[in-house]
């Protein structure tokens, strides 16, 4: 199933794929040939003719070259078909992960994401080119050696296939022990790369609590491990060596001393002697010699081959988990490709994150949105706010219940053309590295300068944007760290405007803004879009009261619906928030 997965990736690569067995099947039997025509060579030279010196010579110059020119294209297409496999490879898991729903990327924390597009792939690559370079190189070496060392002599030969399954054996031994400890390395890369990942992030909340030391432990304790871990594996993978020589040597030895006994014998060293061994030359010898090196050394790169496939499965393994996750939320066939309005319906909606959570993180939910509305949320932390208003663009989908828009069933829609008549604005906001014009265009990519500028008016965002140097041509640092929180939020809040959405989200995205920016927003809103559907999340009062309706959640369940004054009279919680921040002159 893993393999199966994977090879959808070589797609245009495999001609090449195809090509490197072929030119190395073609390096390596001219490989094996030539110890047998040194035989003669070395012969001839004892016989003391030069012509068929020159002659053996000739011929094996041009095996050489043959057997070079081989082995430099079968080198050429292998680096070609691996390391595109592996650009279609990362291609292929970067294209699943933008399919994936929440609910799937939830399974996949992102540092897991971040190392199968790296690490994982990096190994797969290796893997795929000792595939399909070295794993057909050395067992057709070994094969053929023997072969060609039974034409020599078949006694002698018999001697590598006594000491070989020795060889055989210990690597495979080797091989068992080692699986283990790759397959539990990579999973320490996650942690590395997540600590890493984290660190970065937060790196001003490390420097200001003066946290360093904390988390270069936090990292050292992280990249020790892997270091235990792949020193265990290499000291066990050291021992192929030693191992290899003693049966190398050991083979060289029983050779040399049953040979010299054969080549005297052959050439009457002891009179009436009967050659039961047979007869062999000293060019046989020197040819035994060579195939003794091509055999052993063919078990021990083949060796060294399943040990890089076996540590690359733990890789392909959870490529393929990535690469064959069933995208939980896609359009279905015929779909709707246009909504019609701003409504919003949650029809008795229960929601929970995962299938084995304990409790919903919704229940309950009876809630009608008319378009043009504009609806506030208040609760308290983990109330099932947010929650509440990803299902409306089908990030994650209700459980139980319906959500509409535009008075259809969210799940009738074709996935684009219902993203694109939402916007969300949330808290935690992001901006990509590029200019201020680069980032809005996030919400239309075709938007004229006048467009941009009139969105981030609405947005209030205009006003610092015009006081840059470069205005709208200034550069944004990777996830907006050159600009403040406030300004983060009204970007994005002008990035969404220009999508020209029939609803708009904002989910508590003017908690870094003053009350009075926050208030020219709302004005805006009010003002310019009053067609355009509008739910407001926030913690202030303030920036909710105004609202034609407000939602009160409490515990996953819909508390209260009402406005400002209905809940002032009416609802102890919303009250409760009310005092509180008006407390002691509380917010202006």
């Amino acid at each position: 199933m893993v393999i199966k997965t994977l090879s959808r990736s070589i797609r245009e690569y495999k001609l090449q794929s195809a090509l490197t067995p072929l030119f190395m099947v073609g390096e390596v039997v001219l490989e094996c040939f030539i110890p047998l025509i040194m035989a003669h060579l070395i012969d001839s030279i004892e016989a003391k003719a030069m012509t068929p010196v020159v002659r053996f010579g000739v011929i094996l110059l041009g095996m050489a070259a043959v057997s070079l020119l081989c082995g430099t294209l079968s080198g050429r297409f292998a680096a070609r078909a691996a390391t595109g496999f592996a650009r279609n490879l990362r291609r292929d898991l970067f294209y699943k992960v933008q399919d994936l729903s929440f609910g799937n990327i939830d399974k996949f924390s992102s540092a897991g994401l971040v190392t199968r597009l790296t690490t994982d792939v990096t190994n797969v690559q290796n893997a795929y080119m000792m595939l399909i370079r070295m794993a057909v190189r050395f067992p057709i070496m070994l094969v053929t050696a023997l072969v060609m060392s039974f034409t020599i002599h078949v006694k002698m030969t018999l001697i590598f296939l006594c000491i070989a399954p020795v060889l055989a054996a210990g690597l495979a031994l080797l091989i068992w022990k080692v699986y283990p400890m790759f397959d539990k390395v990579f999973k320490k890369y996650d942690e590395l790369n997540d600590s890493v990942q984290e660190n970065i992030k937060g790196m001003r909340v490390v420097k200001t609590y003066v946290r360093e030391e904390h988390e270069k432990k936090k990292f050292e304790r992280s990249a020790e491990e892997i270091r235990k871990t792949f020193t265990k594996a290499e000291r066990i993978i050291a021992l192929d060596n030693p191992l290899l020589w003693f049966c190398v040597f050991t083979a060289m030895l029983l050779i040399s001393t049953l040979g010299a006994v054969i080549v005297v014998r052959s050439f009457g060293g002891y009179a009436g002697d009967t050659p039961v061994w047979g007869e062999l030359s000293t060019g046989d010898i020197a040819s035994l010699f060579t195939y003794i090196g091509q055999i052993f050394s063919s078990l021990m790169m083949l060796a060294m081959v399943l040990v890089m496939i076996i540590m690359a499965t733990a890789s392909a393994r959870r490529i393929a988990e990535v690469l064959n996750e069933q995208v939980e939320i896609t359009s279905p066939e015929n779909a709707v490709t246009e909504v019609e309005n701003g409504d919003v319906d949650f029809c008795g909606v229960d929601f929970k994150y995962s299938a084995s959570a304990e409790t919903d993180a919704l229940s309950g939910i009876e809630l009608h949105i008319k378009s043009g509305e504009t609806v506030g949320i208040i609760g308290g932390t983990g109330s099932g706010k947010s929650s509440l208003v990803q299902m409306i663009p089908r990030l994650y989908d209700a459980h139980k219940g319906q959500v509409k828009v535009g008075g259809r069933d969210v799940k009738e829609y074709d996935l684009r053309a219902l993203r694109d008549s939402v916007a969300m604005v949330l808290q935690k906001n992001l901006l990509f590295s590029g200019t201020v014009a680069e980032n809005l265009r996030w919400g239309d990519k075709n938007a004229t300068d006048e467009q941009i500028k009139e969105a981030a008016s609405l947005a209030c965002a205009d006003e610092f944007v015009s006081a840059f140097p470069d205005k709208y041509d200034t550069y944004i640092e990777q996830g907006g760290s050159n600009v403040s929180g406030g300004q983060k939020q009204r970007l994005t809040i002008a990035r969404a405007l220009l999508k020209k959405p029939r609803i708009l989200i904002l989910d508590d995205s003017t908690s870094a803004v003053d009350t009075r920016t926050d208030a020219l927003i709302r004005k805006a809103f009010r003002e310019k879009i009053p067609g355009t559907t509008k739910i407001i999340i926030a913690q202030r009062i303030a920036s909710v009261q105004e609202a034609d309706r407000i939602v009160v959640m409490d515990n996953g369940r819909i508390d209260a619906v009402g406005t400002h004054d209905e809940l002032i009279a009416s609802n102890a919680i919303y009250r409760e928030v009310y005092d509180s921040q008006n407390r002691d002159g509380g917010e202006e």
